[in-house]
C-alpha cells in the first residue's frame, strides 16, 4: 500500500465510514492488496488518517461480501476465491451481462453511442502501440458503465455492479497472460461497436465469447501463481 498519507478534506468527514470502506475495497479490487494478505487495522488508521472504528467497520462489511475473512492467529487477510466460486460467478456474469448489453443495443440513446465512438477512436489508437499503456487498462469498465447506463435497467445493473467488483480483481490477473489484454480490448472494442450498430443478438454472443475468454485467462494464470 502506499507510504503517502490520505488528507482528507472537511466536507469528506460526514460519511468517513464509507469513504474508509470504499477504499479499502479499491485496494482489493486494485490488486494493491493480494489474496492472502493481511490487512492490519493499526497501519490503515495510520494511513487514512482515523481511528480504528470505521476501519473495523469497513473490514466487517467487507467480509460480509466475502473480500476478506477472519483467519485464528492471522487476523484479516483479502479472501481467495475457490475456482468453484470464480466459475460461478462467471456463469452469472455472462447471463446478466450479456442481457444488459442486448438491452442497451435496443435503448441507447445517441448520447451513449456518441460516447462509446469516442471510446472506440481510443481503443484504436491504443491498438496501434505496440504495448497497450497503463492508461487504457481500465477502458473496458468504462465502456461497461456507458452501456449499463444504456440498458436503461437500474436493478439489473445493480445486481451487475457486485459482481463487477470481482470480475475487476479478476481481470488484474489474467492480463499477466501475454497477449490477453490486449485481446480483451479488442473483444471490448467489438462490443461497444455492435451496440452503436445496434446489433443486439450479435452483440449478446459477442459478450458470452468475451467473459468465457476471460474465465479461462483467470484460471489458467491461477494456475501459474
Amino acid at each position: 500500500m502506499p507510504d503517502t498519507p490520505v488528507i482528507w478534506k472537511d466536507e469528506e468527514l460526514s460519511p468517513i465510514r464509507d469513504k474508509v470502506y470504499q477504499y479499502i475495497k479499491q485496494a482489493i479490487v486494485s490488486g494493491m492488496y493480494k489474496s492472502g494478505e493481511r490487512i492490519i487495522e493499526r497501519e490503515l488508521a495510520d494511513q487514512l488518517n482515523v481511528s480504528r472504528t470505521p476501519i473495523r467497520e469497513a473490514l466487517f462489511r467487507l467480509e460480509s461480501q466475502g473480500f476478506v475473512k477472519t483467519l485464528p492467529r492471522k487476523g484479516v487477510v483479502v479472501s481467495k476465491l475457490s475456482p468453484e466460486e470464480i466459475i460461478e460467478i462467471f456463469t452469472i456474469l455472462a447471463s446478466l451481462e450479456s442481457l444488459a448489453m442486448k438491452m442497451a443495443a435496443q435503448k441507447a440513446t445517441q448520447a451513449h453511442r456518441e460516447e462509446l465512438k469516442r471510446i472506440i477512436q481510443e481503443i484504436d489508437l491504443a491498438l496501434a502501440k505496440p504495448d497497450v499503456d497503463e492508461a487504457n487498462k481500465n477502458v473496458h469498465f468504462h465502456i461497461n458503465d456507458i452501456i449499463f447506463d444504456a440498458a436503461q435497467s437500474p436493478r439489473l445493473t445493480q445486481m451487475l455492479d457486485g459482481l463487477s467488483d470481482y470480475i475487476r480483481a479478476f481481470v488484474q490477473l489474467g492480463y499477466e497472460l501475454p497477449g490477453r489484454q490486449r485481446k480483451a480490448m479488442e473483444e471490448h472494442r467489438a462490443l461497444a461497436q455492435a451496440v452503436c450498430n445496434g446489433e443486439a443478438d450479435l452483440v449478446e454472443s459477442l459478450t458470452k465469447i468475451h467473459l468465457e475468454n476471460s474465465k479461462k485467462a483467470y484460471m489458467e494464470a491461477l494456475e501459474k501463481e
